[in-house]
């Protein structure tokens, strides 16, 4: 009778922000081996008694700073990634979640060199997180032309430029500006706030704000 040898668990955190116009996802640079000095996603083993958002959260914190309660304002979990070949130690689950925030800030006393990477411009990466993030981005690009998910990247009011932009730096392509109004006006995301931003020399901007600040699905779709 052969003796069961659980695979180990671990969890991993995809957090994306908007940084410059861009989407950035975070990383570590590993502090030991396997792929010691490499990039990774921050994550770590959920040990017993916690559950495994208990663990990212503890973990996130830990090595990069980062508050789930405060500073993230979506956190969920996406996906498991089972592959027996995945980690050169041996047979490793990891339990990833999507998290999202805006103007994140980093520190903490263990961090491990954590950074912002632009998702079209990343390092060499440890395991298989390259293959996590472009889970992760498809995911995003789904639920971005779905929901209402975008409220969770960007400040409480905006411009209708800055709501493009958004748009076009998650889903990787330039869209029509006419078009994209119309749209957007259709489907009821966004309110006039009835305040304005002062852009230079240029007549000021109206600013907008998401109507749900939760997650929502929309009727249609902006694809």
């Amino acid at each position: 009778m052969s003796v069961y040898v659980p695979p180990t668990v671990t969890v991993d955190g995809i957090i994306f922000q908007l940084i410059s116009d861009k989407l950035h996802v975070l990383l570590l640079q590993r502090a030991r081996d396997p792929f010691k000095g490499e990039w990774a996603l921050p994550g770590g083993y959920n040990p017993r008694g916690e559950t495994t958002r208990q663990a990212l959260s503890r973990i996130l914190k830990v090595k990069t700073g980062i508050d789930t309660d405060s500073q993230l304002e979506i956190l969920e979990q996406l996906h498991t990634f089972d592959d027996v070949s995945r980690d050169p130690r041996g047979h490793a689950i990891a339990i990833a979640y999507l998290g999202l925030g805006y103007d994140i800030r980093l520190g903490g006393e263990e961090t491990q060199n954590p950074t912002f990477f632009p998702v079209d411009n990343l390092p060499k990466l440890a395991y298989d997180h390259d293959e996590i993030i472009a889970y992760a981005l498809k995911h995003l690009q789904t639920k971005v032309v779905q929901t209402n998910i975008l409220y969770a990247m960007l400040p409480p009011s905006f411009t209708f430029t800055q709501l493009q932009m958004a748009y076009e730096a998650v889903l990787l392509r330039t869209l029509d500006k006419r078009n994209f109004r119309k749209r957007i006006m259709n489907l009821e995301l966004i309110k006039e706030t009835g305040q304005v931003e002062k852009q230079g020399a240029h007549r000021p901007a109206k600013l907008f704000a998401f109507v749900h600040t939760t997650p929502w699905e929309i009727e249609d779709t902006l694809s």
